[in-house]
This record gives structure tokens, sequence and C-alpha cells, in this order.
């Protein structure tokens, strides 16, 4: 059997998997196998577009319901440890600007079940966070971005 992949997270971001999970076995399987009942009464199975989109849903749960199980029980909580302070690594911020002399940009470096752009997390698996990671304040950077190499240089790790 092959190894189940490590899922890095903060305590945080493990109990938000945890109240989705909890949610998703107590009230949206109720909601779901009550909407697969109604969709039952409507008659023909074979061409009842309710019943079909309840069960489509159902699978969707399950499977998501599997999927958060698996990554809880193979969650690492990222800790913070303040060994080098100006090293970027899982669980930190940081800044840096493109070169020559662009935008600065400021992510915080997450593992993949708390990534988030719009909110500014980044997965420590991106091609972004994996230049970064082990870098410190002043390096400069080569990322491989869908758009091309970028270079850009850490301004605060944090």
């Amino acid at each position: 059997m092959a190894e189940e992949k490590i899922h890095y997270m903060t305590e945080e971001g493990k109990v938000k998997l945890e109240k989705e999970l909890e949610f998703l076995k107590t009230e949206k399987r109720k909601e779901v196998v009550e909407r697969i009942k109604i969709a039952r009464g409507f008659g023909d199975l074979s061409e009842n577009s309710e019943y079909d989109a309840a069960k489509d849903e159902q699978a969707f749960v399950e499977a998501r319901i599997g999927q958060l199980e698996k990554m809880i029980r193979n969650a690492e909580i990222i800790e913070e440890k303040d060994e080098n302070p100006h090293v970027v690594s899982i669980g930190k911020s940081v800044k840096f600007v493109e070169l020559p002399e662009g935008e600065e940009e400021s992510y915080t470096i997450v593992g993949s079940a708390e990534a988030d752009p719009f909110e500014g997390k980044i997965s420590n698996d991106s091609p972004m966070a994996r230049s970064l990671l082990g870098k410190k304040i002043g390096d400069e950077v080569s990322v491989q971005t869908p758009g091309g190499e970028m270079n850009v240089r850490i301004t605060e790790v944090g």
C-alpha cells in the first residue's frame, strides 16, 4: 500500500477541517438523505432529475467526508519554531519584491489543506512556496510560474 501523504496545517486549520467534517456527517448527510427520499416520491427514477441531483450530491458529500478524514488522520501540525526567524518555512509569512523593483507581495506558506490564494495563503507544494522555502531575508530567488520565470528578493519573513 502506498504511503499516505502528510498534510501540514496549523492547529486552527485542523479545527476548521474537523468542524466541516462534523457538519457533513451530522447535518449535510441527513439533508441529502431527505432530498433523496422526497425525490423518490416523484415517481419514475429513470427520468427523475431531482433524484439524480440528490444522488450526485450524496456522492460528493461522501467523497468529501473521506477526504477530510484522511487529511485529519495524516495531519502534522505546524509548530511555531523560532530556530531561525529569518528563514522561510511552513507557517511563516514572507514578503518579497519582484525584480527588477516591481510590486511587493506577501504570502503565508501553509499546508495544501489550508491553501487559499485569495486570503494570501499558498500551499507548500506550490512552485512559489517550493522556491522560497529555506531561503532567508535578502536572498534573490528564481521562481517558475505558469507565466514563466520570475525573480524575487525576499524582504521580510515573519
